[in-house]
């Protein structure tokens, strides 16, 4: 059985969206292997450019092993302010082409057009032309779509479409398109699944679409079994709806070296309480509970959480909670992450002061390896050095970036999006007319 045509779901899915922002903006790295990510010997790669896939460098990889892979790659820092505003333009294009939108990221997203209800398949083709040709309007990237009976379909069909491409999948090929697929393309099968369905020799989404049912629930569970079947012959009814509002806001960093000083443990859990904080007061919430998360050199992970029976706003008490907080839970030896997250999310509550707690918990889990740290966005710093990818501002050479810095010098290409690759300067780097700029000025 085959999901219904008269049902067309799309997702949209931007391109390697971190490395090409950075391509789109910086001229000069246009047609060049590009990761995004810190330098750091912990930081993990946020984005690689296909010209870096090419080589094996892909997402969520250790960058020392991707620039072991990719040595000639352009390493650049995330400008996250920079991917949340052109995020919020692909939102706006798929908001105009159909009244429900529900984000999966900042770069992909499910729709479903009333438009193309009962549409034959060459209608949604040229829909999803005009669509992508709207995004690339809108923002000067690619994005690629794919179209079918159901999310599941349309997402592997925009993942066939890569990259810069379209797939329309019509419910006469859905069998055809994923009987060949691995059953890792499924959703809801993950590396445990993978393993126990590889041990009774099912390797293919058509060989778990042809599975004896009764036999896949017994090793899978019924519920998971039954709905992994349903996906691996094309059924899927679920809808495409608004996300539903966050339980909560976090940031959390993995640092270059073991943090062993108190003093460096505080300074670093009042940054992500303020990263955290940032998106409290930007979704107009506040929070009662507030959670520290430490993770020691061992990978052991140690968390302590404390509620207010009031919401708040305050920064100031939230970082102190989360400062004694952090005091309870580092264990002996360094520090490698730290997180801070803020639940209990109230709507627009007067900024009351973190009330006395009333409720206690304490968590010690033991991870079997580390989780990629996950970038908290933070205000230009105007006091460190200049670094690699940092934006500049020139009275006379206007917008560009750091190529280079060290030794009292600081190389910067001076070039936006529209300039076409710009000449690159050195100065003193304590020049007074080189300035900190931000980074959505490189979309002039």
């Amino acid at each position: 059985m085959t999901g219904t045509a008269a049902r067309w779901v799309l997702h949209l899915d931007m391109d390697a969206f971190y490395a090409s922002v950075e391509q789109l903006t910086r001229p000069t790295v246009r047609e060049r292997p590009v990761l995004v990510g810190g330098l750091g010997p912990r930081s993990v790669v946020a984005g690689a450019s296909y010209q870096a896939r090419v080589f094996g460098a892909r997402s969520a990889m250790p960058m020392g092993h991707a620039r072991r892979l990719c040595p000639h790659a352009v390493v650049l820092p995330p400008r996250f302010a920079l991917y949340q505003f052109l995020s919020a333009r692909v939102m706006e294009v798929l908001s105009d082409a159909a009244p429900v939108v529900e984000p999966i990221s900042l770069d992909e997203a499910f729709l479903e057009p009333p438009a193309l209800v009962g549409a034959e398949a060459e209608a949604v083709t040229a829909f999803g032309v005009e669509l992508r040709a709207a995004v690339r309007a809108a923002t000067g990237l690619p994005a690629s779509v794919g179209a079918g009976s159901g999310k599941q379909l349309a997402k592997i069909a925009s993942e066939l479409a890569k990259p810069d491409g379209l797939r329309v999948v019509p419910a006469a090929e859905e069998q055809a398109v994923l009987a060949p697929l691995p059953v890792r393309a499924l959703w809801g099968v993950g590396p445990v699944a993978e393993a126990g369905l590889r041990k009774v020799g099912i390797t293919t989404v058509g060989e778990l679409a042809a599975m004896d049912l009764r036999e896949l629930t017994g090793l899978l569970g019924s519920a998971v079994g039954s709905g992994l079947q349903q996906l691996a012959r094309g059924i899927d009814d679920r809808p495409v709806a608004p996300p539903g509002a966050a339980k909560q806001v976090s940031a959390e960093t993995t640092f270059d070296t073991d943090l062993t000083a108190m003093s460096a443990v505080h300074e670093a859990v009042a940054r992500m309480t303020a990263a955290a904080h940032r998106r409290l007061v930007a979704g107009g919430r506040a929070a009662r509970t507030v959670t520290v998360k430490v993770r020691s050199a061992d990978f052991t992970t140690h968390s302590r959480s404390e509620t207010s029976s009031v919401a708040s706003t305050d920064l100031g008490a939230l970082t102190s909670v989360a400062r004694r907080l952090a005091e309870s839970a580092v264990p002996e030896g360094g520090v490698r992450l730290i997180g801070v997250s803020l639940a209990g999310l109230g709507e627009n509550p007067p900024p009351a002061l973190f009330e006395p707690a009333v409720e206690e918990e304490i968590r010690v889990a033991q991870d079997v390896e580390p989780a990629a740290a996950v970038p908290a966005s933070a205000p230009v710093e105007t006091s460190r050095p200049w670094q690699a990818g940092d934006d500049v501002r020139h009275p006379d050479h206007g917008h560009g970036w750091v190529q280079g810095a060290g030794h009292g010098r600081v190389t910067v290409r001076f070039e936006t999006r529209t300039s076409g690759p710009g000449r690159a300067h050195t100065f003193a780097a304590d020049d007074t007319a080189l300035t900190r700029a931000d980074p959505l000025d490189s979309l002039a």
